[in-house]
């Protein structure tokens, strides 16, 4: 069939307008050697990296048309771990600037991450109330912690106890896990609120917890070696846990000076400074003392309480027993308060060199702050030392137009204008408004730009300075709708005083008395109506004006005479949006009752109603000198449609929120919208053309991958309590899929006598042989989803796949891990039918030495190399007399050393300074 009418696809370009999202947190990275001047945020789906020195993007990472939910950087600073609103976990690395790998770890949104203290395993929390850890050598999950009643709010690594993970929940509980058994051994139940978060500080001596009252609860932890030692004697047997390895007892708690509930505790990376900050605008900050420093704080204390326990003759004895002596006094100091110019997102502490304390903040109006404080000074006040402010609106854009020339693209928000250079996505001037955009147009020549207030004033903005040169009292409410006239001499407004006033352009003289002459508007005619004008548009043969009432009506009135002419009526909740074509015989138009309706102009008559959207449609424009049209809605999507076949072309990805607006370049190959996501979104028409049939098929095929067919549970019969660290996804449906369609295969050829043609699947794969096909299938299933990959297999499936293992084991060595790990799971998951299976005896018992054997060669091939590395190293030292890989002195260590520090402080002085 061919093709009978042919559409160009329009792709995105880009996002931009957004410095940070409110919804996630933001963190320090190291780039390059560099501290404290590298952050990392969330931005809608994207996830930016600033230098904050020259208030520039350095690194953009993107996975899909997810929200990003948190971040956390690994302590290499090589992995950023991200969080999404679907549950995924990804993996980026800084020096490739690509994904590493991926995990399907929650059932919702991420809402805490961390790395232990190697980096080797993440843990991470969700509003699905579970507990993760994945392994981030083997790419896969480890185990899942279930035992939470509520959201998890933050999940972290023990560092003294390397394998014990504590987490914070709102159901008011904090819980004490072990991975090994991966049980819980001890609860925290003090608190009656919910626990907003929890850190641990100075090497876990203390957890230090926040929740929705003003005070934070301190409890001290020490081992229980260390306890039995100090007292030497149990005072009751029986309160001394056998399963904790430690101790966990409330020591008191630190009155916050700010109000509200507890929002964020961050802690720097040695635990020595604690933040947190409620519902106002404060960063409070708290300074842990080491040991020895809250012994002398102590002496000092009971000096002045003129006790005699404290004399410098009683030496270690007597400081030994004022360790028993401290309070939260002696070992916690408050620092300076941040004032902040804004409440407070997020935040994270960077503890330098020369006790210099970073602290940068993200903030509801879409900016980055950084400051700074001397934490040894006294005195010392926290300075700003950089600012993210001029590269995006403070609040939501409501409206975008573009220039006539197709550069520059005008956005409006509620307390600026901003210009935009199209091809750069950056600012080229931001105007002060003093009041709430809610539309814009350029003048002819795009050296002005119009801009209606929700006051009703109209401002006129000269573009090349940036400033507004008139103030117009154009209407006495919103001024919903700004256009040109065809004849481009003058414009049209139409506010919520019931009015659409007519107005042309004019160069009067400065008020200064200077020749030189501005633009300015003059009033000639007003309309007035019976309803709030909504949207004002006038046909491109001049005939014809429309206006869109509250009412749910369009009347439609000469432009000459302005007598009415037609009334369009049919909408069942007002028209907010309507667009004439460039002939002037199609008035589209889009109502809150989520349907766009086609009228001719001719007759008023309805062509086509379209139930386009799935909330109210905000925005309509026709594609230059075509008749096809693009809308969005407060569904957050745009899509094009064709108003002569009335059907719909593409579904373009749109915001995470609501789409405000959007816009037409005049030649047609550009459309950017507005959202309540603070993006805007550009999209450029390609030269791909589409066939409306292949479109609607992928839609389809999204819709159908969008629900699993196998369920969202995994469930195996006799294991009703099956808690995998991964939840079941497409990848491994088809991870399944294509193991069951290999073995059927690879059965096939093998009845065949495996001689002949490869069968094209084989063939497709690279594999001479089945054992080979196989191993190529289970290899190419990513790590994560491998597991329910495999518990979606039947129990013949797995008989047929356990059969073969004995038989790769001895061929292909070079995949003992992967083997082990399929040979592993499978075991674990169907013991019962496996061990009941007489047939399968035989097969247990090749399987059984054939794998402990090539785990044995693989084990002495890894420790031969090893050994054989290190006897050469020991050779290459003699031989050569001074030490490989490493400095040949210790003088050179030590010039080193100081040359770092030199360079260290003169980074940190060069950061400093604005």
């Amino acid at each position: 069939m061919g093709l009978t009418k042919q559409y160009l696809a329009y792709k995105p370009v880009s996002s931009f307008n957004i410095i940070a999202s409110g919804r996630a947190n933001i963190s320090f990275v190291t780039i390059n050697h560099a501290v404290g001047r590298y952050v990392v945020v969330a931005a809608a789906e994207k996830v930016l990296v600033w230098d904050m020195r020259i208030c520039e993007k350095v690194v953009e990472f993107v996975r899909d048309k997810q929200e990003v939910t948190f971040l956390r950087t690994s302590p290499d600073h090589k992995l950023l771990a991200v969080g999404f609103s679907d549950g995924q976990v990804e993996l980026f690395c800084f020096e490739s600037k690509q994904s590493v790998c991926s995990f399907a770890s929650h059932r919702s949104a991420v809402s805490a991450l961390n790395f232990d203290l190697l980096g080797l395993k993440l843990v991470s929390g969700g509003l699905d109330n579970d507990l993760v850890v994945s392994d981030i050598v083997a790419q896969t999950g480890k185990c899942r912690l279930t035992g939470h009643t509520a959201p998890i709010t933050q999940a972290c690594f023990m560092q003294r106890f390397p394998d014990v993970i504590v987490s914070s929940s709102k159901d008011t509980q904090i819980k004490f896990w072990n991975i090994e058994t991966q049980c819980c051994f001890k609860t925290i139940v003090d608190h009656r609120t919910e626990v907003w978060g929890i850190v641990l500080m100075r090497n876990d001596d203390f957890l230090v917890c926040g929740t929705a009252d003003t005070q934070l609860s301190v409890y001290k932890i020490a081992s229980n070696m260390d306890t039995l030692s100090s007292t030497m004697a149990v005072q009751n047997p029986e309160d001394e846990s056998t399963v904790s390895p430690f101790r966990c007892t409330a020591a008191g708690s630190i009155q916050r000076a700010g109000h509200g509930r507890t929002i964020n505790l961050v802690a720097d990376s040695n635990g020595q400074v604690l933040g947190c900050h409620g519902t106002d605008r404060k960063i409070e900050l708290f300074y842990f003392c080491s040991q020895d420093e809250s012994v002398k704080k102590l002496a000092k204390r009971l000096k002045k309480l003129k006790t005699n326990k404290a004399t410098s003759e009683e030496g270690q004895d007597v400081q030994d027993g004022n360790v028993r002596q401290l309070a939260l006094t002696d070992e916690i100091k408050r620092l300076p308060t941040v004032s902040t110019p804004e409440k407070v997102k997020s935040f994270d502490l960077l503890l330098g060199s020369r006790n210099e304390l970073r602290i940068c903040c993200t903030f509801l109006k879409n900016f980055v702050q950084l400051f700074s404080l001397n934490v040894d000074a006294k005195g010392a006040e926290p300075e700003t030392l950089y600012a993210l402010q001029k590269q995006g609106h403070s609040s939501e854009a409501r409206t975008v137009s573009f220039s006539s020339d197709n550069l520059a693209i005008a956005s409006g928000s509620a307390e600026s204008l901003k210009l935009w250079s199209r091809a750069s996505q950056g600012v080229l001037r931001t105007v002060d408004t003093d009041g709430y955009v809610v539309s814009t147009c350029f003048v002819p020549g795009d050296r002005h730009v119009l801009v209606g207030l929700k006051s009703g004033q109209l401002l006129v903005v000269d573009v090349v300075p940036g400033e507004i040169i008139e103030r117009i009292d154009a209407h006495e409410k919103e001024l919903w709708s700004i256009i040109l006239t065809p004849d481009k001499h003058g414009c049209v407004s139409g506010g919520g005083d019931t009015t659409v006033k007519f107005w042309s352009f004019e160069l009067i003289g400065r008020s200064d008395g200077s020749e030189q002459k501005v633009l300015s508007l003059l009033h000639k005619n007003t309309l007035k109506l019976e309803e709030t004008v909504l949207s004002v548009r006038i046909s491109q043969n001049g005939k014809y004006i429309a206006v869109a009432l509250l009412d749910t009506t369009v009347k439609i009135f000469f432009l000459d005479s302005l007598k009415f002419y037609l009334s369009l009526y049919g909408h069942k909740l007002p028209v907010i949006a309507m667009d004439i074509s460039y002939d002037s015989t199609l008035i589209v138009t889009g109502s809150a009752d989520r349907t766009i309706k086609i009228w001719g102009m001719d007759f008023g008559d309805c062509h086509r109603s379209l139930l386009a959207h799935d909330n109210t449609v905000t925005a309509i424009q026709f594609i230059p000198n075509t008749h096809m049209f693009f809308s969005c809605a407060k569904d957050g999507k745009l899509k094009q449609w064709d108003a002569d076949s009335f059907q719909k072309i593409i579904t373009l990805p749109g915001h995470l929120g609501e789409a405000h607006a959007l816009a037409i370049s005049p030649n047609g190959k550009y459309v950017v919208s507005c959202g309540s996501d603070r993006t805007l979104r550009l999209f450029r028409r390609t030269d791909e053309p589409l066939v409306l049939q292949d479109v609607q098929e992928e839609e389809r095929e999204e819709l159908e991958n969008a629900t699993l067919a196998t369920g969202e549970e995994s469930t195996v019969p006799g294991l009703p309590g099956l808690r995998l660290p991964s939840k079941k996804t497409i990848g491994s449906e088809k991870g399944a899929e294509n193991i069951l369609e290999c073995l059927e295969v690879s059965k096939q050829y093998d009845e065949e006598g495996g001689k002949g043609a490869l069968p094209p699947l084989m063939f497709a794969y690279s594999a001479t042989n089945t054992d080979e096909f196989l191993l190529t299938v289970l290899s190419r299933i990513r790590a994560s989803d491998l597991e329910e990959s495999l518990l979606l297999l039947p129990f013949s499936a797995v008989c047929e796949l356990l059969e073969k293992v004995p038989k790769l084991t001895v061929e292909r060595k070079d995949h003992t891990e992967l083997i082990c790990k399929v040979v592993m799971f499978l075991f674990r998951v169907h013991q019962k039918p496996i061990v009941s299976n007489q047939v399968l005896l035989p097969v247990i018992q090749k399987i059984v030495p054939t794998l402990q054997a090539a785990v044995e060669e693989l084990r002495d091939m890894v420790g031969t190399n090893l050994h054989a590395g290190q006897m050469l190293q020991r050779e290459l030292e003699e031989n050569d007399g001074c030490v490989l890989f490493r400095d040949a002195t210790k003088q050179r260590i030590q010039r080193d050393r100081r040359r770092k520090r030199r360079e260290a402080s003169k980074r940190k002085f060069l950061q400093i300074v604005k």
